[in-house]
């Protein structure tokens, strides 16, 4: 187990409880949360994964009304994780509403991290949505990556999928890029529209045309 990131938890839960309240050891539930991103079937959704999104969490919390149910929310994202599986964010969000409250946390709390790992299905909150603001651009924020690091991220994500034929896997993520594409914006906080809106949309284009070179995969 990762100490930095045991103690990561330990203080993002501390601080949610709020000052006074009581509740459990953290340490166990950090112990479990770490054991389900250290599963097997994980290539891309693993504790880098989890690693980053909480790095750039950190770098946005100025923008969140309340960063440490963030930070929660970003522990349970992906908690539930399975490639063939379509309700991970609900069983991930499921997950959390179990768990917060018995280890310390109000069900006003414990409800908005859950709220906020749903959110992750669409990446769209709404526009006074700031604590989901900031979770979706963390989690995006990997689109923005340069050439590198988004080479080895597609690369993951198809490892995930290794089951899928190759031409069902470009379609279905022709697909998903498509549908990121068509948003108005990918990102919602003032830092990730200046600093990761465009690489990104030139990253998702670029793959966009490697995946569609195939006639029959054009849209």
């Amino acid at each position: 187990m990762s100490p930095d990131l045991s103690r990561r938890w330990s203080h993002a839960l501390l601080a949610a409880r709020g000052s006074g309240a009581d509740g459990p050891d953290p340490l166990p539930y950090a112990e479990n949360l770490l054991a389900r991103w250290a599963e097997p079937q994980r290539r891309y959704h693993t504790v880098a994964h989890l690693t980053a999104v909480l790095d750039h969490v950190d770098a946005l919390a100025a923008h969140a009304a309340d960063p440490d149910l963030v930070r929660l929310a970003a522990w349970f994202h992906d908690a539930v994780y399975l490639p063939d599986r379509s309700e991970n964010e609900e069983r991930s969000a499921r997950l959390a509403e179990r768990a917060l409250p018995e280890a310390g946390l109000s069900p006003e709390a414990a409800g908005e991290v859950a709220r906020l790992v749903r959110l992750t299905l669409t990446h769209d909150p709404g526009e006074s949505d700031a604590n989901g603001a900031v979770l979706c651009d963390a989690d995006l924020a990997i689109l923005a990556s340069g050439p590198e690091a988004y080479t080895a991220y597609t690369a993951a994500v198809r490892e995930e999928y290794g089951f899928v034929p190759d031409d069902a896997f470009r379609a279905g993520r022709a697909a998903v890029l498509h549908g990121l594409l068509a948003l108005p914006r990918l990102f919602h906080t003032p830092y990730g529209r200046r600093e990761w809106e465009e690489p990104a949309r030139r990253n998702l284009t670029a793959e966009l045309a490697r995946l569609t070179q195939d006639p029959e995969l054009r849209p």
